[in-house]
């Protein structure tokens, strides 16, 4: 409809002011909700035709607009705004395209569409996920949908850290307080215990240091002599040398954290098309390194070490090679840029990454075009902010993070309870009631971790999280239900009679305003995309959740007295359910058919 209302209000100009205006002069947005209209005009620009105020101009364009096209039913001129009022006859026709469209909002990629890659989660294998995990994984998942969903192939890929020092850590306090214990004889999950032995090692490595210093070291020097890290290090350097005890261990170890990740991910409801291992990928990253240097791209130093000068970009000398050889986390990241362009020939690749690592990817990206790679101005970091609780900052080696099984155990415990003291669920079978827990909680979850705006730091409450009212999961969701509800009752009632009479019924007010929402559906799924923010899609839904409740509360569905009324507030509740559906499935989120 705005380019039509464009082409009509460029031909007002025309013909009131004798004009041939440029089109980008015409500028339309949506009336804020405070005003009644549709759609708005800004004035101001259009007086340079008109040669008088911006009232008078609106006024002027206003009325030709009543006068010649059916669907303005009206206008109002505030200041220099002209506020569009669209006829009820527009939005009926609007509401039966809507409703005659599959998968609306939708869009299927062509076999020529761009390809994104969506790289998120990026574990290290010394530590099971937590919360912030957590976020990292819900964004780069509901992201990889919303890019889906607007016409892009989407490759979900993962980066496992399985080496370096971190992981080296697990192995030294295994070896020292381990005595052979595994999975099954602790009866833990594999990435929990080899996390119980990350927060061992820094116990250790603590009262080591300690111990140097009241033996008369420096703490800087004593954390250069512990025995823990020398052990952790020497470890390392044995692992790249492929010395095949340290090799064994290590695999030992990855595989139990594997497993242990593997059940995490479930339980989120995420995946992975590809997996990438760092312990694959940075020899590639060192042949880059290598070949880059022997070109005199990059330099050594004298102890050794291999750098680059990323000065001419803006950026700092950055370390690639240590002297002893050994990578460091951004050559790792140039072998697997190299070799997923291989792979897949992306047109770009997006890092789901927290805003703490934003230099390190200014600095990819810089290395990889001074290397000479030009499909490097397709790399994107998906910056987020940091996830707390309210009693502040996780600590990974203190062990003072919330785990991400414990968080989700608890939040489907929430739900039961909540639940059960609202008695919601007293008719379902027990099987059914525990499905809808699950999905509740983890609905509950999900939905208030990603409503924020990624780029925001946040506060996760889960308590706040699991309400039934407000801006919630579980609100979303109850209404889904219940418009699920209403749906199989008219269908028991023989509702609708006639499609085609209800969609040529005339909509009331409210009913307008949820059309208008409906509306919006896929211009904010492009806005997610373009934007790479799923809170776009969340608050979306929120406002047609919170929209339909209040119609729901103040008119009369089935009841109506009007056939084709009631016909066709059957239909738009069916069309909202399936927009809620939608959204909450890009979102990454399940709803429930009872609640």
């Amino acid at each position: 409809m705005e380019n039509n209302l464009k082409y009509y209000i460029a031909d007002s100009l025309k013909e009131l002011f004798n004009c041939d205006p440029d089109n980008e002069i015409i500028q339309l947005q949506e009336t804020r909700k405070e005003f009644e209209g549709d759609f708005t005009l800004i004035v101001f620009p259009l007086t340079r035709y008109s040669k008088n105020t911006p009232e008078a101009t609106g006024t002027a364009i206003g009325e030709r607009l009543v006068s010649r096209y059916p669907e303005v039913r009206g206008f109002n001129v505030i200041k220099g705004f002209l506020n569009i009022v669209l006829s009820d006859s527009f939005w009926s026709k609007t509401f039966a395209e809507i409703h005659e469209t599959a998968e609306y909002g939708i869009r299927t990629a062509e076999a020529d569409a761009p390809v994104i890659l969506v790289e998120y989660s990026s574990p290290n294998t010394n530590k099971p996920l937590h919360l912030g995990h957590i976020r990292n994984n819900l964004l780069g998942f509901s992201l990889y949908r919303i890019l889906s969903a607007t016409g892009n192939r989407v490759i979900k890929t993962n980066i496992v850290n399985d080496r370096g020092i971190h992981i080296c850590k697990s192995m030294v306090a295994w070896l020292r307080h381990g005595n052979g214990e595994t999975p099954a004889t602790a009866n833990m999950k594999g990435d929990h215990l080899v996390g119980k032995y990350y927060v061992q090692f820094d116990i250790d490595f603590k009262a080591e240091v300690e111990g140097l210093v009241a033996r008369g070291e420096s703490t800087e020097s004593a954390s250069e002599k512990a025995p823990a890290i020398m052990e952790a290090r020497e470890l390392l350097r044995k692992w790249e040398a492929g010395d095949v005890p340290t090799v064994d261990l290590w695999r030992m170890m990855n595989s139990w954290v594997y497993e242990g990740f593997d059940v995490t991910y479930k339980k989120l409801g995420v995946d992975f098309d590809r997996v990438y291992y760092e312990s694959e990928t940075y020899l590639r990253g060192k042949d880059i390194v290598a070949d880059a240097l022997a070109k005199g791209i990059l330099y050594r130093k004298d102890d050794g070490s291999v750098w680059a000068d990323l000065t001419d970009s803006g950026l700092d000398h950055k370390l690639l090679l240590r002297s002893d050889g050994t990578a460091v986390y951004m050559t790792q990241d140039l072998g697997t840029a190299v070799i997923r362009h291989e792979d897949y020939g992306f047109d770009k690749t997006i890092y789901v990454v927290g805003n703490e690592q934003n230099y390190h990817f200014q600095v990819l990206s810089a290395l990889l075009k001074k290397i000479g790679y030009s499909w490097a101005e397709g790399i994107h970091h998906f910056s987020y902010g940091m996830v707390e609780l309210p009693e502040g900052r996780m600590k990974s080696r203190e062990g003072t993070v919330v785990d991400a099984d414990d968080l989700i155990d608890e939040m489907i415990e929430t739900a039961r309870t909540m639940s059960k003291e609202l008695g919601k669920l007293d008719n379902l079978a027990e099987e059914e009631r525990e499905e809808v827990f699950r999905k509740v909680g983890m609905g509950a979850l999900k939905y208030f971790i990603i409503k924020v705006d990624p780029r925001k730091n946040m506060t996760f409450n889960p308590v706040e999280s699991i309400d039934f009212n407000g801006n919630t999961g579980p609100f979303i969701q109850y209404t889904y239900a219940r418009i699920n509800s209403v749906l199989k009752k008219a269908e028991g009632q023989g509702f609708p009679v006639s499609t085609k009479a209800a969609l040529s019924s005339l909509p009331i007010a409210k009913e307008i305003d949820l059309i208008r929402i409906l509306r919006r559906f896929p211009s904010t799924v492009s806005e997610a995309a373009l934007q790479n923010n799923p809170s776009v899609i969340a608050n979306y839904v929120y406002d047609l959740a919170r929209e339909y409740n209040q119609f729901y509360h103040e008119f009369s569905i089935l009841n109506e007295p009007v056939p084709d009324k009631r016909d066709f507030r059957v239909l738009l509740s069916g069309k909202v359910a399936e927009v809620i559906w939608s959204s909450m499935w890009l979102l990454g989120i399940e709803v429930p058919e009872r609640m």
